[in-house]
């Protein structure tokens, strides 16, 4: 069985470089949003609270909508509200 052509090696070791380069960006971002959490903790934000309004501000207002209308739904089925 033949190997795969995978072009040469200068293009191979391009794209491994970039793929290390983009997860090494990555982690330098996720450790930044870490200190973020940890300082708006530090200054007494609900951090629950905080990445629940983040999710919510990345949703089509629509969805946004739908799950609030469902959830209280929910909430007076349960007597909650």
């Amino acid at each position: 069985m033949s190997e795969p052509t995978i072009g040469d090696n200068s293009q191979l070791r391009s794209v491994v470089e970039r793929i290390e380069n983009v997860n090494e960006q990555i982690k330098d971002l996720t450790i930044d949003r870490s200190d973020i959490f940890k300082e708006a903790k530090g200054n007494g934000l609900d951090i629950k609270a905080l990445r629940s309004v983040i999710r919510l501000r990345a949703m089509n207002p629509d969805d946004v909508a739908t799950q609030e209308a469902i959830l209280d739904s929910y909430k007076n089925a349960l007597g909650m509200v």
